[in-house]
């Protein structure tokens, strides 16, 4: 799988092995988690009945799908809570600064994180950031349409509606038109959507665009810490705008 970039000097197996015996030494369990999935190879992999995809359009590495694999694999050797808080909240049990994430998880896998990251995280921000914007415009957050707000929001970050652009995206990777997207696709999607924009963007646009989607996911984030009572940690592994 020369193509894949997560391929590294190991096997998955490895991986597993090497978190369970980091775990069971006394490492904590986050530290050990990330130093596995540096040590991960495969792409995509069908497990127990289920598909996991962790690297989208060959570019971009979603890190909490595999975090979610391998905590399987130590079921009942980390806590609850703190596994719960990692995979739905991104709030890890320790502080890591960007720096150290970088480089338990290994050059070539931070790089396609950040792939997915602006990717994926922010694009689906931008688009939510937009069509907030539109239902403020029309003064109409409880009963404007959500459909007609979304549709709109498209149209002013790519210049055309969803349908065009579903179409131009399954022409452009081969898919069948009119096909329901799975959650991958879906994401395989997004991404091809930012990278449209980016195509079709003046530096200036993009980097404004990019600012916005940042700031609506900080203060998301933000949001769900002051409800949980608890820092959400994604904040820290957003490079700067």
């Amino acid at each position: 799988m020369s193509t894949n970039p997560l391929v590294a000097q190991h096997t998955d197996s490895e991986a597993i092995l090497h978190l369970r015996e980091a775990i069971n030494s006394g490492a904590n369990w986050y530290v050990a988690l990330l130093e596995a999935i540096g040590l991960w190879c495969s792409a995509a992999e069908s497990w127990n009945g289920r598909h996991y995809s962790y690297l989208i359009a060959g570019q971009a590495f979603d890190w909490l799908s595999l975090a979610e694999r391998l905590c399987v694999e130590v079921d009942g050797l980390i806590p609850e809570d703190e596994k719960m808080n990692l995979l739905f909240w991104a709030s890890p049990p320790v502080e890591l600064s960007q720096k150290e994430f970088h480089h338990l998880i290994g050059e070539v896998k931070y790089r396609a994180y950040l792939n997915y990251l602006y990717g994926i995280v922010v694009e689906e921000a931008l688009l939510a950031a937009v069509e907030e914007e539109v239902s403020k415009e029309r003064g109409c957050f409880a009963v404007c349409d959500h459909e007609e707000a979304e549709a709109e929001a498209y149209r002013r970050i790519y210049g055309a509606d969803l349908q065009t652009l579903l179409r131009s995206f399954q022409e452009a990777t081969g898919q069948a038109e009119g096909s329901h997207l799975t959650l991958n696709q879906y994401n395989e999607f997004t991404y091809w959507l930012f990278g449209y924009r980016v195509s079709l963007s003046e530096k200036a646009r993009v980097a404004s665009d990019t600012k916005k989607a940042l700031d609506w996911l900080r203060g998301q984030w933000a949001a769900a810490a002051a409800k949980k009572g608890n820092p959400v940690a994604s904040a820290r592994y957003l490079p700067r705008a």
